[in-house]
C-alpha cells in the first residue's frame, strides 16, 4: 500500500448508465452497513432501499477495493445498459432518463457530503489478515510497530473508525 492511500476515505462509483439508484454493493465490508443504512433513510421514498454484502464486478471501484480503499458501486435499475448500450455507439446522452439522473445526483451528492462530514475515515476491511495482527516481536529484538492509519488526515490524533484506539502489539 502506498502512503497516500491511507488518506483516501472512500470511493463511490456510479457508472451503469441510466437507471434509478436502488442501493449499494458493500463489497463484503459489513462495518459500513449501519453508516450507509442511516444515509439511505432520506431516499427510501425514492426507491433506495437495498444494501447487499455482495460484490459486483466490472466497474471502476474494483481497483480501489483491491488495495484496501473502501470502494462501493451503487445498485441501479439495469434498463438496457447490459444488453444494448454498454460500450456501444448507443451509450450516449440521449439514452439518459432525466428523472433517474436527478435521483442519482442527489443521492451521490449526499453520500459524498456525509462521508466528508464524518469525524473518522470510512471503515476499511482487511485486504490481508496480517494487517490487523501485528507479528510478535523477534526474540531479543526491538518491537516493530506499524504506523496507525490516521482516521482523519486533517487531524491525525483522531482514532481510526469506530472511535477506538488500535490494539497495542
Amino acid at each position: 500500500m502506498k502512503p497516500e492511500q491511507k488518506l483516501v476515505s472512500v470511493y463511490f462509483n456510479l457508472d451503469n448508465g441510466t437507471g434509478r439508484v436502488r442501493g449499494v454493493y458493500l463489497q463484503g465490508n459489513a462495518q459500513v452497513a449501519p453508516i450507509f443504512q442511516k444515509w439511505m433513510e432520506p431516499f427510501r421514498d425514492l426507491g433506495m432501499t437495498t444494501l447487499t454484502m455482495r460484490n459486483t464486478g466490472g466497474t471502476d471501484h474494483l481497483s480501489f477495493d483491491a488495495v484496501g480503499i473502501p470502494a462501493f458501486q451503487f445498485i441501479q435499475d439495469p434498463m438496457d445498459y447490459g444488453t444494448l448500450t454498454h460500450h456501444s455507439n448507443l451509450d450516449v446522452y440521449e439514452h439518459i432518463r432525466p428523472e433517474d439522473m436527478k435521483q442519482a445526483a442527489v443521492i451521490m451528492a449526499c453520500f459524498v457530503y456525509d462521508a466528508a462530514m464524518l469525524d473518522e475515515m470510512i471503515p476499511r476491511k482487511p485486504i490481508r489478515p496480517e494487517e490487523f495482527q501485528p507479528p510478535a516481536p523477534p526474540g531479543g529484538g526491538a518491537e516493530r510497530r506499524a504506523e496507525p492509519t490516521p482516521a482523519n488526515p486533517m487531524n491525525p490524533a483522531t482514532p481510526p473508525s469506530g472511535g477506538q484506539q488500535p490494539p497495542k502489539p
